[in-house]
């Protein structure tokens, strides 16, 4: 980075306990574990000054050391539990390396599980992150074949009832496009993090990113299908 810029913290959450993947963080995906794609992102980037994994877990502390991140604590476990939001590790991060507030002015977050987003993808999300001067700024996708405005829900009968009334009789085309965040690549203002405490903050903005790099691993099913889009890539997706 130049110096013009502020220098950019990259914070990586990555807890040990998942109960749909058993230890997905670790789990090798095709020939190297899931939380080594992140760091290589990040890595071959070059925007970040420093790169960090916010972990509870040795394990994953010395996973990260191996591929070239930090991790030079280990998170309390009441910000590793299933309820916690992700953001109040990262806040802890950026909190704990910063404490006087003065040595990073951009924090984003990586999310371990979404393995498909490149070097590039972080690089051109941080430009546009630059240019447009939103306090914050979430990565999100177009939703697929699936229309998000005729979603259904079932009734305590088990019918059927429209999450949007009168959305479902419209023709798609008619429709407004919606967008779906995915955790690959979340900027804010270090200043706006703290005071927030949260990447949802207002006046937020969001910056597109491809589906096919923008799976978040939740279910074994999703694993397939970064498995699926890894093997496409080629040799080089491991690197």
């Amino acid at each position: 980075m130049t110096n013009s810029r502020p220098r950019a913290l990259a914070v990586i959450p990555a807890r040990i306990g998942s109960k749909r993947v058993p230890g997905k963080n670790v789990r090798p995906l095709k020939g190297q574990p899931l939380i080594a794609y992140t760091i290589q992102a990040a890595l071959g980037s070059g925007v970040f000054d420093r790169i960090v994994v916010s972990t509870d877990s040795p394990e994953i502390a010395a996973i990260a050391a191996e591929f070239g991140a930090e991790a030079p604590y280990l998170r309390d476990a009441s910000l590793a539990d299933d309820h916690t939001p992700v953001s109040a590790a990262t806040v802890d991060a950026l909190e704990r390396l910063d404490p006087r507030g003065r040595a990073y002015g951009h924090v984003c977050q990586l999310m371990a599980n979404c393995p498909l987003r490149t070097a590039e993808d972080v690089g051109a999300s941080h430009r546009a992150f630059l240019v447009g001067k939103a306090p914050a700024q979430i990565s999100v996708t177009r939703y697929g074949w699936q229309n998000p405005w005729w979603a259904l829900r079932r009734n305590g009968d088990g019918r059927l009832e429209p999450v949007f009334d009168g959305r479902l009789t419209q023709r798609s085309q008619d429709l407004p496009e919606l967008l779906c965040p995915t955790g690959a690549i979340w900027w804010a203002e270090a200043s706006a993090l703290r005071r927030e405490r949260t990447y949802h903050m207002p006046d937020r903005a969001g910056w597109e990113i491809d589906w096919r790099h923008a799976v978040d691993i939740d279910t074994a099913e999703d694993w397939e299908l970064a498995e699926l889009l890894l093997e496409q890539r080629g040799p080089e997706s491991a690197r």
